[in-house]
């Protein structure tokens, strides 16, 4: 029994290990890409407008519930957040042709224009990065992470279906 514990606790030590290098490289990530560049935009706010520029790049339009959704905030936050950048002319509200109950949050042209500058200076210095890490190399590692991402997406899904009673 005692041999049962010892790997019970063994593998519970190499999953908080694995639990934790994963968390210190997206805080690592995190404090690289926010203090990277000088912003006069906060982290929600980068990514609320990384949401919205990458959502017109593929056609689609988003409201303030799918923000919250996709950012993991609250509606209030997201409206917050869109009216201090509305008054800041980065962001606008569009209504909706037919139903004027939806508001489509999108970017100005300044603001996309003003953005794109400031994205091609850090595309540069990631270019920059890749090219001295290795393109080979770059390429496995995110070939890995899509790997790992997926089985990741694949076990949440398995433990969300309803038939999916470990009791059992």
């Amino acid at each position: 029994m005692k041999d049962k514990q010892k790997r019970a606790q063994k593998n519970n030590e190499k999953i908080e290990n694995c639990i934790s290098q994963v968390f210190g490289l997206m805080k690592r990530k995190n404090s690289f890409f926010s203090g990277s560049t000088k912003s006069e935009f906060n982290h929600t706010q980068i990514r609320l407008l990384n949401e919205i520029i990458s959502a017109k790049y593929e056609g689609k339009r988003l409201i303030s519930t799918q923000l919250a959704g996709i950012l993991g905030i609250t509606r209030s936050a997201v409206s917050q957040i869109v009216n201090r950048l509305e008054e800041q002319g980065v962001l606008k509200r569009v209504a909706d042709k037919t139903d004027k109950k939806i508001a489509y949050i999108e970017i100005t042209d300044e603001a996309l224009e003003k953005y794109g500058e400031a994205m091609r200076g850090n595309f540069e210095f990631f270019a920059d990065v890749v090219a001295e890490f290795g393109k080979d190399k770059f390429d496995a590692m995110c070939g890995l992470f899509d790997e790992f991402m997926k089985k990741l997406e694949q076990k949440k899904r398995e433990q969300n279906t309803p038939n999916n009673n470990k009791d059992q």
